[in-house]
């Protein structure tokens, strides 16, 4: 089994630790932490964890993510953990074993004090289970200090929205959620010793950690896209697009943007760790990356574009893609992505 994880540090020198919380964690046979991306500030480096683990029988386990202090937040959060749980039973419904709900997200995000936005993270699951989102609590060990962040609300859909505040309430916030696969329907798991257990519907079958800091900026003049805030323009993909790409073929994600106020100073990304970003101007990028055979069948991207007007930071919305790799047919070992990214200053 592959685990692919994503942790944002204060410094790219940072390393990781997990713990087997429940069942059996495997063996580690492999272990790599890349460099993802740094913002231009280098307030914060992300990168990637790929454990690669082996297993004498295949059941359900827990592991816990042990990291430092998060950055100063007004909710109150200090210590960082995150909980990711996985179901290695076969599934009576795909004839293979679950693969992990996959999403990703940016270390942090922003926006100004009176502007309205809609954070639509990115829900995928390649066995087509629903996908919820929840808060995590302290009863489940998903978080130390477990205080949601209270300028934003959060639906099952795993939309978090964020309405205009008073000044009062500008800052920085934590954000601690879990995402969840759900069954749809009753679906029987069964051990390599034929054991079997019936998943009801509505009951989850694994879950990840999403973590990521939320800044409240203070208020604009317009809170229209393409004055401060960057706007996204063709040939940047939607949201939630769906593209292809072959094994040892590069792929190339074009975004561009425009802000005619504000001017546009990085674009800000997270996707698989040798993606190589470059600009051919101002407000336009490319992601260039080349799948390989380990890379599984699907990889999220997200990026967001920022934009600085009299030394103040301005970004776009939140847009994300999942490229599937090759022809889709499963010819590696399941890859399992438990995406949290965690906001951390490790003191």
């Amino acid at each position: 089994m592959v685990l692919r994880y994503k942790l944002t540090y204060d410094l790219c020198s940072k390393s990781d630790v997990w713990v087997c919380l429940d069942g059996d964690c495997g063996f580690l046979s492999s272990y790599a932490l890349k460099t993802v991306d740094q913002n231009s500030s280098a307030a914060w480096c992300q990168r990637e964890g790929i454990q690669t683990r082996r297993f004498q029988r295949n059941a359900p386990f827990m592991m816990e993510f042990f990291g430092g202090l998060w950055s100063s937040n007004r909710n109150g959060i200090s210590y960082m953990t995150s909980l990711t749980s996985v179901e290695l039973r076969k599934r009576s419904d795909t004839g293979r074993v679950n693969s992990s709900p996959q999403t990703n997200i940016l270390p942090e995000l922003r926006v100004p004090s009176n502007c309205q936005r809609d954070l639509d993270l990115l829900t995928f699951d390649p066995d087509g289970d629903e996908v919820r989102c929840r808060y995590g609590t302290r009863a489940a060990l998903e978080c130390v200090q477990c205080t949601p962040a209270p300028v934003l609300s959060l639906s099952s859909s795993c939309t978090l929205s964020f309405s205009s505040t008073v000044p009062s309430n500008e800052g920085t916030y934590a954000v601690q959620l879990v995402m969840e696969d759900v069954a749809r329907r009753p679906v029987t798991v069964t051990r390599n010793d034929g054991a079997e257990t019936v998943l009801q519907a509505g009951a989850p079958i694994g879950q990840s950690a999403v973590d990521f800091t939320f800044i409240v900026d203070p208020a604009v003049e317009s809170c229209t896209e393409g004055l401060y805030l960057p706007r996204f323009l063709p040939p940047t993909p939607a949201n939630r697009a769906r593209l292809s790409a072959p094994v040892d073929r590069p792929l190339e994600i074009s975004i561009k943007a425009e802000a005619n106020i504000s001017t546009i100073s990085e674009l800000l990304f997270s996707g698989p760790y040798n993606t190589i970003k470059t600009s051919s101007g101002a407000g336009q990028y490319t992601l260039r990356w080349t799948p390989s055979e380990g890379d599984g069948e699907n990889q999220p991207f997200c990026f967001a574009v920022q934009a600085v007007f009299n030394a103040v930071q301005f970004q776009s919305e939140l847009r994300c893609v999942v490229v599937t790799i090759g022809d889709g047919e499963q010819k590696h070992p399941p890859l399992f992505l438990s995406s949290g990214l965690q906001r951390q200053s490790l003191r």
